[in-house]
């Protein structure tokens, strides 16, 4: 299977993050792991979702750990980020820093939303492809024969130069609170993706940068990017190595063991439809704070 169709689960189905202070010591190791291997501050609600569902997660772990910490991943990655902030560039999104600027954000302010930005600009696609993995496996595809990878070694990811704050809504003016709610109605999801909340930590940035991108999510030319985004995940995920040895079966069973098949692989569907959309908002960031203040 290497055409993997994009699939808005309905109803969307319930999900049960397990979050990092809740994780026991087995998982917290492998939540540590992944972090490790991503070069990401956060655990994403995607697999916190699936750690709900805690033998599908590991096996689906401890299946694609020597995968996530190759050089065929890394570039994998690298190479779907190009892709999406191509695209993204091509959709022309309003110059941001100078409106910025002018209500009173000074450079210092901008390069640490600028940061906080390529955070997410670079960890969001190993979550994407884990996501895409993990579906392709779960309705019946195989990964590649090939085994043999090279580690890669050293760093891939940007320092993280500001410090990882998450806007929560019970923290949030009501201001906030109602882009939020915009959010989760804009994109029909019930929760609130960890990108917004910590670039909501400067929460007239993120009122403006949502306010510009949120006239963009019904049109065409938006939709085409995303769903070109979805197809080349799909095709690179098709394409990965597999020094792991995760067989369809082996993730199928352990999700059974925890649940209803068809409930864990909607949770999956539900991450692996978002994700593309996701990373496609915030190369749209991205690409806006790219002309300089004047």
């Amino acid at each position: 299977m290497t055409d993997l169709p994009r699939i808005r689960p309905h109803p969307i189905p319930e999900i049960h993050p397990v979050p990092e202070y809740l994780a026991d010591g087995p998982l917290a190791r492998r939540y540590d792991a992944m972090k490790t291997a991503f070069q990401v501050p956060w655990m994403g609600v995607v697999t916190m979702a699936f750690a709900h569902y805690r033998h599908f997660y590991d096996t689906l772990w401890d299946g694609l750990m020597p995968l996530c910490t190759s050089r065929a991943f890394v570039d994998a990655c690298r190479e779907l980020r190009a892709f999406t902030e191509a695209g993204a560039a091509l959709l022309a999104p309003p110059p941001i820093a100078a409106r910025l600027a002018a209500i009173g954000y000074a450079p210092r302010e901008l390069d640490a939303i600028r940061a906080m930005v390529d955070v997410f600009s670079h960890g969001n696609f190993p979550y994407l492809l884990l996501a895409t993995l993990a579906r392709r496996l779960l309705e019946g595809a195989e990964m590649s024969d090939a085994a043999a990878v090279e580690a890669f070694t050293g760093r891939h990811a940007p320092d993280l130069s500001v410090p990882f704050v998450l806007m929560e809504a019970h923290h949030a003016d009501p201001a906030t609170r109602a882009v939020y709610a915009d959010v989760k109605a804009s994109l029909r999801l019930p929760f609130v993706n960890t990108d917004y909340r910590a670039f909501a930590r400067w929460p007239s940035y993120f009122a403006l940068a949502w306010s510009d991108l949120r006239g963009q999510l019904a049109t065409a030319p938006y939709e085409a990017l995303v769903g070109s985004v979805h197809a080349h995940a799909s095709a690179l995920a098709a394409s990965l190595p597999n020094p792991g040895g995760l067989t369809s079966a082996a993730l199928r069973a352990s999700a059974a063991h925890d649940a209803e098949p068809a409930e864990v692989r909607d949770v999956v569907r539900l991450f692996q439809w978002l994700l593309p959309g996701l990373v496609s908002n915030v190369a749209w960031f991205r690409a806006q704070l790219q002309a300089p203040a004047t």
